[in-house]
């Protein structure tokens, strides 16, 4: 693993200028196949075309967060001073920069305009660049710093970027007026205790008088919820039960939590168990030393009950069917998935771990497309 300067035992700070441009490049090169992985998880029956399109787009915002990050730092590592700054990784069951990372963007996408209005223009800063190399025969380095964070600050402004909380959003699916309507849900967090993105996907049912994301009382109440039950130690089944108890005519019929990541790399991160022998043995290319987990746990309502509530009246509640051999996961099913290159695939089908058997392993080729494998 690249040196790295010690945070705590799982955080490091990228301190030398090119290791944090080749990890900028990995996690940029791993978002980018995500879209054809998930493509071909559909095909798999995973997720349907409309879960797919929605969760795509959290995978671009994911992307743009990361490019970004990539400017802020790009020539960070070289100023002397407080301007001096390394990002923050976490290398052990992560891969991902570290909460406070994304965190920061977020603050700094709020004075993003003011920042670039009080800021030269980037042909500004070009021509001090030449004047500087042309005139003083020297390297321009601040101001290549000043145009790595007005590059930064624009990528902010335009938007599109992974947020710590992506607040829950409704796509209709079936359902007219006066009856019964069906939404999926949609939202996602950036776990700050594992550092890595974590979608969420929730099918429900609406008996409301007036449909969901329209009514001014129930909509952002709902909101509210999810966002405060999106932490991974919670069990999908204590949430979906809290909802169900807690919003009458809403009625969860799916959740399903989508983890992803860790990354794993020789190069940045730490591992243990099979996957280090894997990576080791694959004797990968720089840029495909990598493989990504990721996790989908699923719960789905089994039955629907009529409870009494007060005198004279009754509530629907969800009975949810849960996976008798994975007691206390809380969950139906939890399908694992690694996506990896070539190398890292072969490595690893001639290893043949047992705890790897039953993932679905996902494979990127040059031609951008991907391969299912079982």
């Amino acid at each position: 693993m690249a040196e790295t300067g010690n945070l705590d035992g799982d955080h490091r700070a990228l301190d030398d200028e090119l290791t944090a441009r080749a990890f900028f490049e990995q996690v940029g090169q791993i978002a980018d196949v995500l879209p054809a992985a998930l493509t071909e998880m559909q095909r798999d029956g995973l997720f349907t075309t409309i879960e797919t399109a929605v969760m795509n787009g959290y995978l671009q915002a994911l992307s743009t967060s990361i490019r970004a990050l990539a400017m802020k730092y790009l020539v960070a590592g070289r100023i002397d001073g407080p301007l001096r700054r390394h990002v923050t990784i976490d290398i052990h069951e992560s891969g991902f920069p570290v909460w406070s990372e994304i965190a920061q963007t977020a603050a700094d996408a709020a004075q993003a305009d003011e920042e670039l209005s009080r800021t030269p223009t980037p042909e500004a800063i070009k021509d001090d660049m030449i004047r500087q190399i042309v005139g003083d025969l020297t390297v321009p380095t601040r101001l290549q710093y000043a145009m790595s964070q007005r590059l930064y600050y624009q990528a902010l402004a335009r938007g599109g970027l992974f947020w710590p909380q992506m607040h829950p959003q409704g796509y209709w699916l079936s359902g007219a007026e006066g009856e019964r309507r069906r939404w999926l849900l949609h939202w996602a967090v950036y776990d700050s205790q594992l550092n890595v993105p974590v979608l969420y996907l929730m099918d429900v049912d609406d008996s409301g008088r007036r449909p969901l994301i329209e009514d001014a009382r129930r909509w952002p109440e709902l909101r509210a919820y999810l966002l405060a039950q999106s932490v991974t130690s919670l069990q999908l089944l204590t949430i979906a039960r809290g909802f169900d108890s807690d919003f009458d005519n809403l009625h969860p019929m799916r959740l399903r939590r989508i983890v992803l990541g860790p990354i794993y790399s020789q190069r940045f991160t730490v591992q243990q168990g099979p996957i280090r022998e894997v990576l080791k043995n694959a004797y990968a290319r720089e840029g495909e030393d990598w493989a990504m987990a990721m996790t989908v746990e699923d719960l789905q309502s089994e039955k629907a009950i009529v409870e009494p509530k007060g005198f004279f009246s009754v509530v629907e509640r969800q009975l949810f069917q849960l996976d008798p051999l994975a007691v206390g996961q809380g969950a139906g099913s939890v399908t694992r998935a690694l996506i990896l290159p070539q190398r890292p695939y072969q490595a690893l089908a001639t290893l043949d771990p047992t705890g790897f058997r039953d993932m679905r392993k996902y494979v990127p080729a040059p031609d951008g497309r991907v391969a299912s494998y079982r």
